[in-house]
């Protein structure tokens, strides 16, 4: 691994790679996306709730309406039964129909939801009114419940007729009619009920259904008797095509489904609820638009906070994404120039250590390594060689093929001396001028002097010419010392040596290699 990924943090390489900007990129997307993902889930779902708590409001308001009509209706019948029994068995006569109709108006007067109790003869004639005086030939023999009970003597039990004007002050009314008979069972006449439309529209209006939700109470053929809010026009309509009378109804007495309505259009949840014991069904319904209006405030709100959010999300992170892009056009720019920066020490250090001449190391690094290797072999009690060479007759040579062919033979020299580093801990170095040395760590005497003779016949076999050398060819003279770093020694101890055993083998006439020991010593001295 190169030395710029080493230096820098994991971190900050993992930014450097081409693919982080369109990872960020996708990633800023991919967030925004699934913030607008999760508002569009979680709006849809508050639909959903509207729209389920909706149909529980209208299923209930459908349920309370029919136990009303239901309740009602029963009391309406009450009345009438007890009215057919008294007609039927107390006869006609004018003070039982005076009785009576003190006892009616008690019923009525008792009872809100009644708009009046009747009694007619055979032939549609009133008998007896809770309103008290009877129109001068008043006769409801066209009416529909009374040609119900004419035509069906079969039928014992109350009939709802659909929705009329009542004769007596012309108001809406929901007719609830019994058979009246005589003791052989023949038609006898009728005995009604009326119920007040108002009352059962102010009763509606109570319930909040919205702007455009609806209340009705209709006939199971379908024959509209109630309409809340309260439209004329729709009283007395037929709904029997629409889908609660013709495919819902039959399946089920009660049940739920979102519909256009076939009176205005508008689309509201149905709760249907057929009214027990009666021929009647209660049809509750919100329309949809106000079911969704809060929702749709709330929708709206949300979206132009999510919106705002998420526009917001997407400028910071590509403002992000910017500034991780410049970061990495400055790192790289800061990597190129610290590695340029690296790249120019090392030549300096290089330059420092090495000479130029030759490409070996030179002095400095000469002492450096000369007092790291001391050390060592001073702790670990390892011997240290060194070997110092010196060109023979090289100012003769110089003067006589010139400085650009002693610099080529200084060269060539060089080069035999490298050929002398055996391991990695050896140093070739360009001591000064003409002399080289070769320091030679966990070296003994033996393998030193075979060194330094290697190198000196590697010269020689260079074969290069040297007019001013005795023997007509460029040769080296070496001392060598090895030591093994007593208490009280220092590096200069070894240089020291070799230098003795150099000048030594100078002395001794050149081209030979010389160790430094007590023969040398005496020598010198």
């Amino acid at each position: 691994m190169t030395d710029k990924h080493r230096d820098t943090p994991h971190w900050r390489r993992w930014l450097l790679k081409p693919a982080v900007l369109p990872l960020a990129r996708a990633f800023v997307v991919l967030v925004c996306l699934s913030l607008v993902a999760t508002d569009a889930w979680l709006i849809w779902k508050a639909r959903s709730v509207q729209l389920r708590d909706a149909q529980i409001e209208t299923s209930n308001l459908a349920s309370a309406l029919a136990r009303q009509a239901a309740d009602s209706l029963k009391k309406a019948d009450t009345v009438l039964l007890d009215l057919v029994e008294r007609l039927q068995v107390d006869g006609t006569a004018p003070a039982q129909l005076q009785r009576l109709n003190g006892l009616m108006r008690q019923h009525v007067f008792g009872q809100a939801e009644l708009h009046g109790l009747f009694a007619y003869d055979r032939d549609g004639n009133w008998l007896v009114s809770s309103f008290g005086t009877i129109p001068e030939g008043a006769n409801n023999a066209d009416r529909e419940y009374f040609s119900f009970h004419r035509a069906h003597p079969d039928d014992h039990g109350p009939h709802i007729g659909p929705p009329i004007r009542s004769r007596t002050n012309n108001q809406w009314i929901i007719p609830v009619s019994r058979r009246l008979e005589d003791a052989q069972g023949n038609f006898a006449g009728v005995a009604l009920a009326t119920i007040s439309i108002d009352y059962l529209l102010q009763f509606y209006a109570t319930f909040d259904i919205r702007d455009n939700g609806a209340i009705n109470l209709v006939l199971n053929s379908g024959i509209v008797l109630v309409r809340s809010p309260s439209r004329e026009s729709a009283i007395g309509s037929d709904i029997s095509q629409g889908q609660i009378f013709s495919r819902l109804l039959p399946q089920s007495p009660a049940g739920t489904a979102m519909l256009p309505s076939l009176l205005d259009g508008v689309e509201r949840l149905f709760s249907y609820r057929q009214v027990q014991g009666y021929p009647l069904v209660v049809v509750a319904a919100l329309a949809k638009q106000d079911i969704l209006a809060d929702w749709r405030a709330d929708t709206t709100r949300q979206l132009v906070v999510i919106s705002l959010l998420a526009g917001l999300l997407l400028l910071l992170g590509f403002y992000l994404i910017r500034l991780i892009k410049q970061g990495q056009k400055t790192e790289a720019e800061l990597l190129a120039t610290r590695d340029a920066l690296r790249a120019f020490n090392q030549r300096l250090e290089k330059q420092a250590l090495e000479d130029e001449l030759t490409q070996l190391g030179n002095r400095r690094r000469f002492i450096r390594a000369l007092d790291d290797e001391f050390a060592r072999a001073s702790r670990y009690q390892r011997p240290l060689a060194l070997v110092l060479f010196d060109v023979d007759y090289f100012k003769q040579y110089n003067d006589i093929y010139g400085h650009s062919a002693g610099d080529a033979c200084l060269r060539a020299v060089a080069t035999s001396i490298r050929g002398g580093q055996k391991r990695p801990a050896d140093l070739a170095v360009r001591y000064g001028g003409e002399e080289f040395c070769l320091l030679l760590p966990e070296t003994d005497a033996a393998g030193a002097l075979q060194v330094a003779e290697q190198v000196r016949a590697a010269v020689e076999a260079q074969a290069i010419v040297h007019a001013g050398c005795p023997w007509l060819r460029l040769s080296l003279s070496a001392g060598v010392h090895v030591l093994t770093p007593q208490v009280g020694d220092g590096p200069e101890a070894l240089v020291k040596g070799a230098d003795q055993a150099l000048y030594a083998a100078k002395a001794a006439g050149r081209d030979r290699v010389l160790l430094f020991d007590q023969d040398v010593e005496q020598l010198i001295g």
